[in-house]
């Protein structure tokens, strides 16, 4: 291509030529009809009417920074990944959203948020896509597009449901963990820069011997957690719907840099077959007794984007690009969005996503894809096959791959086997009884009252009664009391054989 040369109109058409109006349609007189060979207005119309590409499905309402993460522990020991040794900065953009909510919802409604992250490294783009809680609410793939369709609207009043909602979390009782962090204190973040983010995945690192280790990603922001009352949020999504978007931006632009430190748990690669529940299921943490958090290093936003819709919203996070050092777990819900998340944004923005700026990496590719709408980079007349006999190069490694477990047995359409330990309630109870105070369970029981208040169909809310008591019997009941109070009728929903059936752990 050559240089930019010769005169240069205030205005041009897509294709270079100067544009002889932005202002004036061509008409036959002034008061005529339009002209289809106007071509600077065929242009903009149509260009127009394609503005927007689709909304993302879960975590459509967002927005984030660049910024730099640096490595300041050495943890050589555990990943060989470039972007993980001792003293290496690399390039990074976040983005923050919320799962349920379209576009146009506010940023302080009660929900979960996303904690998507982009390391450009000198080994290629590593993409860690995760949440600010360390769980999510299913553990099969299979169930997730369920999940989101009923946090989403009903098909005849296009309204969101409680009902929906609550028939879908306690027909699936895995979702307790989430729920119950859901409707605590981290459900309402003040802002994006003032909660944790979470790979809540378990992933796998290998280090430069071949040693492979599993892990999870914590990172705890440097300006503390902060968090919104109900009232608080209320008012916001009325008075200030950009609220999140807003203050990150404003503060990144007052030279004020969010920051978050990055630790690790390490179990050892042994340890996940004998653990006392599965270290893969995504509706579990791991106790901090059982394996401590090891500092990895600090990151930092500090460059706001100069345009949303190029660097955000066009901007494409996927947990399979991974890079040597870091590889994927047994983790179902992983393992399905490797390949969901990357095919999204294929039909989000477009076979060839990866080549917009803001996606690409920083170092040279060669892959072996070709063509699709919008391509802009390509491989000129190399060849397009492999192998070849004209010098172009492609991989053909053979054997074990050095991020690869075992696995054997028949195929199946099963559960996880059950662990020692595993089950659905013990780790929201203990999380309602030992890490809340009494102040936050008060606020606890009154925010699923209120939410539990929307609810119409009457097993739907003796389901979610029970729901609570599993989890923690005292609590279900304030919860069941709480509820009933408010409708004025002690009976209203109780159906007491009902309620003595605990719901199924599966």
């Amino acid at each position: 291509m050559s240089e930019t040369t010769g005169y240069q109109p205030p205005s041009t058409t897509q294709f270079g030529a100067p544009a002889v109006s932005d202002r004036n349609s061509l008409s036959v007189g002034s008061n005529g009809p339009l002209l289809l060979h106007d071509v600077r207005l065929v242009e903009t119309l149509a260009s127009f009417n394609r503005e927007r590409v689709p909304e993302r499905n879960p975590h459509a309402k967002g927005s984030g920074a660049f910024g730099v993460f640096e490595t300041t522990e050495d943890v050589s020991r555990y990943t060989k990944a470039a972007l993980f040794q001792q003293g290496a900065r690399t390039d990074m953009l976040a983005r923050f959203s919320t799962v349920a909510g379209e576009q146009g919802s506010p940023d302080t409604w009660r929900d979960v948020r996303g904690f998507a992250l982009k390391f450009y490294t000198t080994e290629g783009n590593y993409d860690l896509v995760g949440n600010s809680t360390p769980v999510f609410f299913v553990r099969d793939p299979m169930k997730f597009p369920h999940f989101i369709r009923s946090q989403k609207r009903t098909p005849a009043s296009g309204l969101r449901s409680a009902d929906m909602q609550w028939d879908f979390w306690t027909q699936n009782p895995e979702s307790a963990h989430q729920v119950t962090y859901l409707m605590g204190e981290r459900g309402l973040p003040r802002t994006w820069r003032h909660m944790n983010g979470y790979g809540s995945h378990t992933y796998m690192w290998v280090n430069e011997a071949g040693e492979k280790f599993w892990v999870k990603y914590h990172f705890h922001t440097e300006q503390g957690m902060e968090f919104l009352s109900n009232e608080e949020a209320e008012k916001l999504a009325g008075s200030d719907a950009e609220f999140h978007r807003r203050d990150l931006f404003d503060a990144i632009e007052r030279g004020e840099h969010p920051s978050w430190t990055l630790s690790v748990q390490v179990m050892p690669y042994a340890d996940a077959k004998t653990y006392r529940f599965n270290p893969f299921d995504l509706t579990k943490v791991w106790p901090h007794a059982d394996y401590p958090l090891i500092k990895v290093g600090r990151m930092t936003l500090n460059r706001n984007p100069k345009n949303f819709f190029a660097e955000i919203e066009q901007a494409a996070f996927a947990p399979s690009n991974t890079v040597p050092g870091i590889g994927v777990s047994p983790d179902k819900m992983l393992l399905g969005r490797v390949f969901g998340y990357a095919d999204a944004q294929r039909a989000r923005i477009g076979t060839n996503y990866q080549q917009l700026p803001v996606n690409k990496p920083i170092v040279k590719t060669n892959d072996w894809t070709f063509d699709g709408n919008m391509t802009f980079e390509h491989s000129g007349d190399a060849p397009v096959y492999a192998p070849n006999s004209f010098g172009r190069p492609w991989s053909d490694e053979q054997g074990a791959t050095d991020d690869g477990w075992e696995s054997d047995g028949e195929m199946v359409r099963s559960a996880y086997a059950l662990h020692a330990e595993d089950d659905d309630f013990s780790q929201p109870g203990t999380l309602l009884r030992e890490v809340f105070d009494d102040a936050q369970r008060a606020q606890f029981v009154e925010t699923v009252a209120g939410a539990l208040s929307g609810i119409t169909h009457d097993v739907v809310l003796q389901n979610a009664f029970q729901y609570w008591k599993n989890v923690d019997k005292e609590i279900g009941d304030r919860i069941q009391a709480t509820v009933l109070a408010g409708k004025g009728d002690p009976q209203v929903g109780i159906d007491n054989e009902a309620a003595e059936e605990p719901l199924g752990v599966r």
